[in-house]
């Protein structure tokens, strides 16, 4: 999960850890159902903590599965970043991020669960992958490697496709994730101003190994 600055004492760590604690259980909670009318007790079993140190951290439940969210849509973006290193051409990372999050859902289900069930309200988020496909957007645009006038709107038909990717890809597990997420990647590209054949290219390009 994202990392932040180390607690500098011990009532600091156990605090840093009863925090993640609830919010691991939330994103457990996010995965299974994208329900959240769970209850603060069962939340807190669930996170083996005491009832009362839930409000030593959130508000309410809203605030607990918030945080759970963009703990998630962080961690994907750091695994984004830590894969896609090195890749300087924004069609190639638009493509590799979409045939990336199809392995993922195999990789790490729990962490694709959650955008799959709670992404839509987080598509224009300010952290986890949305400001890095907006960098990628502006750069491509920017070098005429795109042809987008408005990256904002890009990026709704880019978010929305890839959370129509994961649904049919927890939906339809028998079906081939890669060559599903390359099909895609294609036409995304091709909407993006990719000549056709260039992007089926790069929309096949060898991918880095998740392991």
């Amino acid at each position: 999960m994202p990392t932040s600055a180390p607690p500098r004492n011990r009532f600091e760590r156990r605090r840093a850890e009863t925090r993640q604690a609830l919010v691991r259980a939330a994103r457990q909670i996010l995965a299974e159902t994208g329900d959240t009318s769970a209850s603060i007790q069962a939340i807190a079993e669930r996170a083996d903590v005491g009832f009362g140190s839930f409000y030593n951290h959130f508000e309410s439940k809203a605030e607990l599965f918030d945080a759970a969210v963009k703990d998630a849509l962080e961690e994907l973006g750091q695994t984004f970043d830590e894969h896609l290193e090195g890749i300087d051409d924004p069609a190639e990372l638009v493509a590799a991020g979409f045939r990336l999050s199809a392995r993922l859902a195999d990789a790490q289900p729990e962490l694709m669960q959650v955008l799959r069930h709670r992404g839509l309200s987080h598509l224009h988020s300010d952290s986890g992958l949305a400001p890095r496909a907006v960098r990628d957007l502006e750069v491509g645009a920017a070098s005429g490697r795109f042809t987008v006038s408005d990256p904002v709107a890009a990026l709704t038909a880019l978010g929305g496709s890839l959370l129509a990717l994961l649904e049919m890809r927890f939906a339809r597990p028998e079906l081939d994730g890669d060559e599903a997420a390359s099909n895609l990647a294609e036409l995304l590209l091709r909407m993006l101003g990719v000549p056709a054949e260039d992007a089926r290219d790069v929309a096949r390009r060898p991918l880095p190994d998740l392991d």
